[in-house]
């Protein structure tokens, strides 16, 4: 035994056991595990639930198919008709990403402007305050009108329902900037670009991230309603089309897939938040655990 050992030992410091500190990792995933299972176990015996009633309910009523089918006739018709549904589905996920990848630059863009110019900020947010009071349904068919039937006036319609949460995110974001940090960094002699930089752009990062998470669920729903106004391909236009011919369940295999989608993006928009500004989840588990 080592004198530090010894020392240790002495001072009544249990020796390290080298085979409980190789479990020990194991046993902190236990609670993350639990955690997992405890938010998402409610939320699928709730959906379980629903869907066990409305089954039997439908079945026991008799009620038609072209009023409201059971989830198994759903779940049927929309097997049968995957391969449509799907064609259907890639061109409102090619929609979605691009409406959406348009609208994060403007959004970048003018919330940047913005935090550089008090002036650009006083003329510019009240403007796009009120650009949020228009409905989007007076919007699209103008969209449509103007740029016709292809991919641009689809995309339009989603950058112009999804910019706005972002910019506000971003703007909030710059605002909660730690003074006494920007004041250190200019005592150092670091620019208005090196505040921005280092101090500025970290600081709005997580609620740029959480208005993403919500912006990415809207650009779906605009998406949709675009193509539900006027498109040769997309969820929404097939469901327009199913409605027509008084095909409930497969507008509502349409409107499943429609739900999947959001989910699968939000995940993706949530598994890249963890990626790049990992520090953010240790603080609110720091202070959830407090």
């Amino acid at each position: 035994m080592t004198d530090v050992q010894q020392t240790a030992t002495g001072a009544g410091a249990r020796p390290v056991d080298p085979i409980a500190q190789a479990v020990q990792p194991r046993r902190r995933r236990r609670p993350r595990t639990r955690n997992l299972w405890a938010n998402v176990v409610p939320s699928v015996v709730i959906l379980a639930i629903v869907i066990a009633v409305w089954e039997v309910l439908v079945r026991s009523l008799e009620v038609r198919p072209q009023v409201l089918p059971p989830p198994s006739r759903v779940l049927e018709q929309g097997w049968a008709q995957r391969s449509t549904i799907l064609e259907h589905a890639g061109a409102t996920l090619q929609v979605t990403i691009t409406g959406f990848a348009v609208s994060l630059v403007v959004a970048w863009i003018i919330a940047v402007s913005i935090d550089f110019s008090p002036v650009l900020r006083r003329g510019v947010m009240p403007l796009l305050v009120a650009s949020q009071t228009i409905p989007i349904i007076a919007i699209a068919p103008l969209m449509i009108i103007w740029f016709g039937f292809g991919l641009l006036p689809k995309m339009l319609v989603v950058a112009l329902v999804t910019f706005f949460p972002i910019v506000v995110g971003l703007v909030e974001g710059f605002n909660k900037t730690d003074r006494e940090v920007t004041n250190l960094l200019r005592s150092m002699g670091g620019g208005r670009v090196k505040e921005f930089l280092f101090v500025r752009l970290p600081s709005a990062l997580p609620t740029f991230f959480t208005a993403l998470r919500i912006a990415i669920t809207y650009a779906v729903t605009g998406a949709i309603f675009a193509e539900y106004v006027g498109a040769q391909q997309g969820l929404g236009i097939y469901m327009s089309v199913q409605k027509n011919a008084f095909r409930t369940d497969l507008v509502l295999a349409a409107v499943l897939v429609t739900a999947v989608l959001s989910i699968c993006l939000y995940l993706l928009t949530f598994a890249i938040e963890r990626l790049v500004i990992p520090w953010s989840f240790k603080e609110r588990k720091a202070r959830s655990a407090k």
